[in-house]
């Protein structure tokens, strides 16, 4: 066997030293005159070695400042089972990591504005449960301008995340045991906190637009149902936008029932001229949930949870007896790119992509069936019955595509034969490959 070119032992050389973790997410590695001049090579051969490694996404070079490896968000350690752990050049569509332009250098010039200001000190300093009152009435402002939700600083909170938004209020509003009605198909996060806190869920079947509501209805009146977990706007997996008349059917049934309703909005910001949210029509009983995590950065784990005033104290008091509060830093960041119009504007660029997303979706799955909506970021791909769920994601995983399969969003005790598939994760230009790549798979696969 030929030994390798300088150039392949000096690629295989610098991956294994980035995959063992001798070289950390963000060194900086050699000049490319360096990197010649170690490894016995030309300069044009240098630049082909960090080529290489950047198209395996391992580093990433930024002009005027060098090379530097990258973080490797995909390698993910906190699921267990065949997705736990993904290799380096693994297609992850089983999360959605917004990908909106700039994202390094403007938290270069947040950190250098921060720094430049006038009490950083400040910003060592712990914040109150549930973030300071200017920084609240900030966000309730940006409710107010981008959501036309009537929000005020005192039935805001800050937390890190949607999820933890969803655990504050579960852990105030809710006890052990107490009925839950969630969709037959929903979020994962919610389900695995409703074991965690003991909770009793309740599956609504969907319909084509919607759960649905007569099922709910005859749910509520068969048990004391003491909360409804809903997706009103941009359901995940299913893609639904509810219409109004929907929402105020909804709001009727928790009020007949005196049901707590629950709104997940982490997806919301990407339809434009939605109906009103849950939180606007029924506002004594919502607890509205949201965050930047999938409209800014899934990393910046910055979010809020807005509540009925009369739920304020019980919400209060689990923030402190959990997290106490976000870190300052955060805070400052966040609330000043909600202020000046940073949001909103990758908020912008973030529901073209999701159009541009969803149009490649439907041609490359054209013929097949498939549930999405044009504004979202993920597609619901059913399965034909022949072809089962868990071979097809192991087959996938083999060529390096991880998804997520339809049992991590059953709420059922069976679930569908789909898988769910996260857009935005995929650089732009190379997700009609990945999606094609999938597809062809399904294809070849043996019934």
């Amino acid at each position: 066997m030929p030994a390798p070119s300088p150039v392949s032992a000096a690629v295989a050389a610098l991956a294994a030293d980035i995959r063992s973790g001798k070289l950390p997410p963000g060194s900086l590695l050699p000049t490319h005159r360096q990197l010649a001049a170690r490894h016995g090579v030309a300069l044009a051969s240098a630049s082909k070695v960090y080529a290489q490694l950047k198209a395996m996404g391992l580093v990433i070079g930024e002009t005027g400042r060098g090379t530097f490896v990258r973080d490797q968000p995909q390698q993910r350690d906190w699921d267990s089972g065949d997705e736990a752990r993904l290799s380096a050049t693994a297609i992850d569509l089983s999360f959605n990591h917004p990908r909106p332009p700039g994202q390094a250098e403007l938290l270069r010039t947040m950190l250098r504005e921060l720094a430049a200001s006038g009490d950083l000190a400040a910003l060592m300093h712990q914040q109150p449960p549930g973030g300071r009152m200017r920084e609240r009435q900030t966000v309730a402002d940006f409710l107010a301008g981008t959501r036309g939700m009537a929000a005020t600083a005192d039935r805001l909170f800050l937390v890190n995340g949607a999820q933890q938004g969803l655990d504050v209020a579960v852990r105030a509003l809710l006890k052990r045991h107490e009925a839950v009605a969630v969709d037959a198909l929903s979020y994962p996060g919610f389900r695995m906190l409703a074991e965690l806190q003991e909770l009793r869920l309740k599956p609504v079947p969907a319909l084509a637009g919607g759960p649905d509501l007569e099922a709910l209805e005859s749910l509520c009146r068969k048990h004391r149902i003491h909360a409804l977990y809903t997706m009103p706007t941009l359901h995940n997996p299913l893609g639904w936008i509810l219409d109004l008349e929907q929402r105020q059917r909804l709001v009727e049934i928790a009020r007949r029932h005196d049901c707590l309703l629950i709104e997940d909005a982490s997806y919301a910001y990407l339809a434009e001229d939605a109906p009103p949210a849950l939180a606007t029509l029924a506002p004594e009983r919502t607890v509205h949930v949201a965050s930047l995590s999938k409209s800014l950065a899934s990393g910046l784990r910055f979010g809020y949870l807005l509540a009925p005033a009369h739920c304020a104290t019980r919400i209060k008091a689990a923030i402190r007896a959990s997290y106490w509060s976000l870190p300052s830093l955060i805070t400052a960041m966040a609330s000043r790119w909600m202020a000046d119009g940073t949001v909103a504007r990758q908020e912008a660029v973030l529901r073209q992509q999701a159009r541009e997303r969803q149009a490649i979706a439907r041609r490359v799955f054209a013929g097949m069936e498939m549930v999405a909506n044009p504004a979202a970021l993920f597609v619901w791909l059913p399965l034909p019955e022949e072809l089962r769920m868990d071979r097809i994601a192991t087959a996938l995983a083999e060529r390096d595509i991880a998804v997520s399969k339809a049992e991590a969003y059953a709420t059922t005790r069976h679930a569908p034969h789909a898988l769910r598939l996260g857009l935005s994760s995929v650089p732009l230009e190379q997700l009609e490959a990945v999606l094609l790549r999938l597809r062809e798979t399904l294809e070849r696969f043996p019934p």
